[in-house]
């Protein structure tokens, strides 16, 4: 059993997803303090003065807190939204890449017609130099 965790766990795949996670925790962390600490000010200007999180209904001694839900929300969407542009980037620097990779590996047809026209030659050359024609 343990030998089948070390192999699980040490796979590429798990490796990469740790680092995945690890890397989206902290990129979370910086998209939550971009709304908290710049655009959620600059919505509660727009909007009068409104600060989200302060705001809650009160019903008896029990607050309901729905500015912190709200806050929540909005965070969720703005860090989704970033993630999304960023894989949407990576994605496409990672096409760019293939191509130039595709491009190189492929030869044109000019390219393979030169090559027949070489090895056709290289065969004429070869049965010259052996006496038969």
């Amino acid at each position: 059993m343990w030998k089948e965790f070390k192999e699980f766990a040490f796979k590429g795949n798990v490796m990469d997803l740790a680092v995945g996670v690890v890397i989206g925790a902290a990129f979370g962390k910086i998209v939550s303090s971009l709304v908290n600490d710049i655009i959620m000010p600059l919505v509660g200007l727009l909007l009068g003065g409104i600060n989200f999180t302060n705001l809650q209904i009160a019903f008896g001694e029990a607050e309901v807190k729905y500015g912190s839900f709200i806050q929540t929300i909005v965070d969720f969407l703005i860090v989704g939204f970033s993630i999304f542009l960023f894989i949407k980037l990576l994605s496409k620097l990672k096409k760019k890449e293939e191509a130039k990779e595709e491009a190189i590996e492929t030869p044109s047809k000019e390219e393979e017609l030169l090559a027949e026209i070489r090895d056709l030659l290289k065969k004429d050359a070869t049965q010259e130099d052996k006496g038969t024609v």
